[in-house]
């Protein structure tokens, strides 16, 4: 690979994160259109577990974006306490990945 292909492709996967990664009042409108917020907060467990309690559980598991999509999208129990997370199918994609992505990258408060 030559430095130009090289340095396309960085500009290419950079501009690319920029354009995926939704402003924070999309994020916050996201998870409050979704009822996110009655169970998580950043900060502190509620119901559920703080968004950044799971950002460290999962940091440096590779497999963590798959793993939070399919517990999102269709519930489960057994990892945060007894609390079941519920399924929700009707999260778009697209912002389902967002929020993981957010999540995982800490849950920065813009």
């Amino acid at each position: 690979m030559t430095l130009r292909h090289l340095c396309a492709s960085v500009l290419l996967l950079a501009t690319a994160s920029a354009l995926a990664a939704p402003d924070a009042a999309a994020l916050k409108e996201i998870l409050q259109k979704n009822n996110c917020l009655a169970c998580h907060a950043v900060n502190a467990p509620v119901v559920g577990p703080s968004y950044r309690d799971v950002a460290k559980k999962y940091k440096g598991d590779a497999g963590a974006p798959d793993k939070l999509f399919s517990k999102v999208r269709n519930g489960g129990t057994g990892v945060w306490r007894q609390v079941a997370m519920p399924p929700n199918p009707g999260i778009p994609d697209d912002d389902l990945h967002a929020v993981i992505a957010w999540i995982l990258a800490g849950a920065p408060e813009h």
